[in-house]
């Protein structure tokens, strides 16, 4: 099959205070599956973006098979067969359409002004076809805002490869995703560029699927390429870290010793109105770190959500330092010092369109107010403050959260509630999407809280963090606790035997 290329030539673009790219030369042709890595804020998401229309504030050349073209807008990567699927998912998807409407979401909007009934049955038969290609089994007739973040991811997945596609980007495309789910992924990547010759983009942290799954790998560094490599059997997941921090990493992640303290915070026969949560009792310690386990699905996010009560409860009860609380909604959570920082940042964590001022006060713009005004000296000071104590990297407090990197959103969202002064601190899935240099600086900021004879709750289907950071943790599936856990005992594979669902006793 005939190679098609496509790269940029001294390509930047400037955000606001921050230079994204800096006269990048980049290329890429179909029938590979290439890296695109860098720690948060390298450019690498900066950049995929300028290749799929969405930045067209950039300078210099987009080339396509060696011809400059002009991509700025989506519409126009798409007729040159460039589509991109984002890490954020519920941004992309209409959660009040089917699954069908959602695949052919492209098609539709193409046909509206055409005077044209929807052929709702044709929409059907396509999308089940677009999913069989992944080899998903979803029925098309689902509203996709009940689907699970693996199940939206695939949708999206769908919907890109359904349409004409020579080069196809993929945003952390495995972080929702289980370990089965990811396999297959991976098969469908392979298929396409086996027989479809279609080229895959990987912008991901993951290093060791990118080993698995990639031809090779391009690293940035300060929204510059710093190195562009074939994967071979000798490189290594060290080799790649190095060159995405500009220096050596020490690849674990050692447990800060804290005081553990005496129980403080007990959840007792919790169930979820709609079942997703089935007789969970468990417990934190004053300076405890206490890991939540499972896969995909487990019912981990649901656990941390009907205890913030974004979930009513059906049953059971929640207690704090003795005192039962009463939780029907997140306003109560925070009333009773219960803080929340979850999975989708963009979506629940920050508000991406305000500052980094007004975020960090929200949780608690009380403490900020002379009688009915907020004291706008005061939030900005309190905001540096804590720009400088977590290594926030943004040009000013006054800028937009939309315009940080992942791990800097991800470090606004727990400055949030470290301001707010809370009890006991629920981190799920808190270094998805972040890069390793960044999951350091959480993890350390993660133990500081601790230290300080808080109660923490660690929710990640990352086995290797839980058994970096964690004291104790519970090994969920399909809703329940299957196993508690003491970590300076267990093994992944103990851990990986109860997150299947087995209920017989570990043999070791």
């Amino acid at each position: 099959m005939d190679k098609i290329t496509l790269g940029t030539r001294n390509v930047s673009i400037e955000f606001p205070g921050v230079k994204a790219l800096s006269n990048v030369d980049f290329e890429i042709h179909t029938g590979m599956i290439h890296a695109v890595m860098g720690a948060n804020g390298a450019g690498k998401s900066t950049l995929m973006k300028v290749l799929a229309g969405s930045n067209p504030d950039y300078t210099g050349d987009v080339l396509y098979n060696g011809n400059v073209v002009e991509l700025r807008n989506p519409a126009a990567a798409k007729k040159l067969g460039i589509q991109i699927v984002y890490q954020e998912v519920d941004m992309a998807l209409v959660p009040t359409l089917s699954v069908a409407e959602n695949v052919m979401f492209n098609d539709m909007v193409m046909n509206m002004g055409h005077k044209q009934f929807v052929n709702y049955g044709k929409i059907r038969k396509d999308a089940k076809e677009a999913l069989a290609r992944l080899n998903i089994d979803i029925d098309v007739r689902r509203w996709c805002g009940t689907l699970t973040l693996a199940q939206k991811q695939m949708v999206l997945i769908a919907r890109a490869v359904q349409n004409s596609c020579n080069f196809l980007i993929l945003d952390e495309p495995t972080a929702p995703l289980s370990d089965t789910e990811t396999e297959e992924l991976f098969r469908v990547v392979r298929h396409l560029r086996e027989t479809e010759n279609i080229a895959i983009i990987f912008i991901t942290h993951r290093i060791q699927e990118v080993l698995q799954i990639c031809d090779s790998y391009t690293v940035m560094r300060n929204g510059q390429i710093v190195d562009t490599t074939p994967i071979t059997s000798q490189t290594t997941s060290k080799e790649i870290v190095d060159k995405m921090l500009g220096r050596s990493f020490e690849e674990n992640f050692p447990k800060e010793i804290c005081e553990i303290g005496e129980k403080s915070f007990v959840v007792e026969h919790l169930n979820e109105h709609e079942g997703r949560v089935k007789d969970v009792s468990m417990y934190v310690r004053k300076g405890e770190i206490v890991g939540l386990a499972g896969l995909v699905g487990a019912g981990k996010t649901e656990l941390c959500k009907t205890i913030f009560g974004v979930y009513r409860k059906s049953g059971g009860t929640i207690t704090l330092n003795g005192k039962e609380l009463k939780i029907k909604n997140p306003s109560d959570a925070v009333k009773n010092r219960i803080a929340l920082v979850p999975e989708e940042r963009r979506k629940e964590g920050v508000l991406v369109a305000e500052t980094v001022t007004f975020n960090i006060s929200a949780a608690c713009l009380g403490d900020f107010c002379t009688l009915s005004f907020v004291n706008d000296r005061k939030t900005a000071q309190k905001a540096k403050e804590y720009v400088q104590s977590l290594s926030i990297k943004t040009p000013s407090v006054k800028q937009r959260v939309a315009y940080l990197s992942g791990g800097n959103q991800q470090k606004v969202a727990v400055a949030k509630w470290l301001a707010a002064d809370c009890d006991v601190y629920i981190f799920d899935e808190p270094t998805k999407g972040v890069d390793v240099g960044a999951k350091q600086e959480i993890f350390h900021l993660i133990n500081q809280i601790a230290k300080e004879g808080n109660c923490v709750i660690y929710a990640t289907c990352e086995n290797s963090e839980l058994l970096s950071i964690t004291d104790r943790m519970y090994v969920m599936f399909d809703g329940k606790i299957m196993a508690e856990l003491e970590t300076a005992k267990t093994t992944e594979d103990e851990i990986m035997h109860y997150a299947t669902g087995s209920e017989e006793k570990f043999a070791g």
